[in-house]
């Protein structure tokens, strides 16, 4: 019964963490949900402009085939990056779903970091420049998610240190004797 009792106020203890508002340092959850709107904005915008990139045409002018590759990986890390997105609007206190979002946009950013100097070289410098700005653009919004990932990430430990924390003095409540009870004696 008494471990029970204890067990009951550690659950009560970690649900409440959970509930609890996100501390000042964290973005709420309808900012996380602002943040990747933008994010997402940004991203679909390089859609056309990677649609524009023919680099199957460079190899008449000497570019290596390693550019077609990086065109099509381009195009899959602008998909993946999209798609990781979602799951990170839906429940934005997933710090492995923001680590993956944000890894998404590196990977993004520097498979068309590559290609924009292909395209610069071998198709156009203007096209070149519009890829380089909407990535430029997005700086913002990537620096604002790698911030939330680094306060989520703080706040995450500060919750597990509060749970470790009560579930050590609940171990160390359990581990205790019991207090002696007196025994009653019958009158006769």
């Amino acid at each position: 019964m008494r471990f029970a009792l204890y067990f009951f106020y550690l659950i009560m203890a970690v649900s409440a963490i959970g509930q609890s508002a996100p501390p000042a340092g964290v973005a709420s959850e309808w900012d996380v949900r602002k943040l990747l709107e933008k994010l997402d904005v940004q991203a679909q915008h390089l859609k056309p402009v990677i649609d524009q990139v023919k680099p199957e045409t460079w190899i008449s002018q000497g570019a290596p085939d390693t550019y077609q590759v990086q065109w099509k990986a381009a195009r899959a890390e602008l998909t993946y990056f999209l798609s990781s997105g979602q799951p990170l609007a839906r429940q934005p206190d997933r710090l492995t779903l923001a680590l993956d979002t944000y890894f998404r946009m590196q990977a993004m950013e520097f498979t068309l970091g590559s290609l924009t100097e292909g395209v610069r070289k071998y198709q156009s410098p203007e096209l070149a420049d519009q890829m380089q700005t909407i990535v430029s653009e997005n700086g913002t919004n990537r620096d604002q998610l790698r911030q939330y990932m680094q306060d989520l990430a703080a706040q995450k430990e500060q919750e597990f240190k509060v749970a470790d924390t009560e579930a050590q003095r609940c171990r160390g409540m359990l581990v205790q004797p019991p207090a002696a009870t007196p025994k009653k004696t019958s009158r006769q």
